[in-house]
């Protein structure tokens, strides 16, 4: 009789049923806190975030008027908006030391603070910047074009499991995850955790899109080899999770 594979998977990666070190615990090299940008890329500064001057809003506000948004109005995001969503959802709040490597410490909370997410967007109408795609390197808060073509639009929505939504949003965030950062030390229990800390990311960006008036749709929905080709990740260690689009909302 065939088993349930998400069962298999809960069983498998059960503490008790993982008996063989981690390769934390072998002494194994601590794996970097972020992927180097890429070689001849060109790389954009972003606002500082602590800048830019949030409108207030009640946290309790924010929490009940938080729904998933799929009407965006034409208005683009500024660059100080979209900074500042960068920074809520992966912003590094300071570095440390540890184990001959470095650690983040950022605004969302991650297993044992490996923080394992790397955030691609694909940008359709943000102030100051040309549509594409782009990687934003949270230790230094810049972005950095990459190679793809302006519009991208239809690509997203075929990968996006034919969301056409998403054609009409300022932004596409996705989430991509770099496995070893935490199979190193969580071994395969990692990939419980990390889907947990995907969505600590994406509460924050929710939470951080309603003062700035934008609204958000959460996408677990997509075809896994379309989103990796159009990211153009080459590297098995390194695949999208979650993702979610952004734009202005109408009034």
């Amino acid at each position: 009789m065939n088993q349930d594979p998400g069962r298999v998977f809960m069983r498998a990666t059960c503490y008790e049923n993982m008996t063989e070190p981690s390769d934390q615990e072998k002494g194994l090299p601590r794996p970097p806190a972020q992927r180097p940008a890429e070689p001849g890329k060109r790389t954009l500064p972003l606002p500082r975030p602590e800048a830019f001057q949030v409108p207030p809003m009640d946290l309790r506000a924010a929490i009940e008027a938080r729904r998933s948004v799929r009407t965006y109005s034409p208005e683009p995001l500024s660059l100080e908006e979209l900074s500042w969503l960068l920074w809520a959802s992966q912003g590094v709040r300071k570095t440390t030391e540890e184990g001959g490597g470095l650690r983040t410490w950022r605004t969302v909370p991650a297993a044992g603070g490996r923080h394992p997410f790397e955030t691609y967007l694909v940008l359709r109408a943000v102030e100051g910047l040309q549509p594409g795609l782009y990687r934003f390197l949270a230790l230094d808060h810049t972005l950095q074009e990459l190679d793809a073509p302006r519009d991208l639009s239809q690509e997203l929505v075929e990968a996006f499991y034919g969301q056409e939504f998403a054609a009409r949003a300022a932004v596409s965030f996705i989430w991509a995850v770099d496995l070893y950062r935490i199979v190193w030390r969580y071994k395969a229990r990692a990939y419980r955790y990390f889907h947990l800390d995907a969505g600590h990311i994406c509460q924050n960006l929710c939470l951080a899109a309603l003062p700035i008036a934008c609204g958000v749709c959460e996408i677990g929905a997509f075809y896994d080899h379309l989103l990796t080709q159009l990211l153009g990740l080459r590297d098995e260690d390194l695949m999208p999770v979650y993702a979610a689009t952004v734009g202005k909302v109408r009034a």
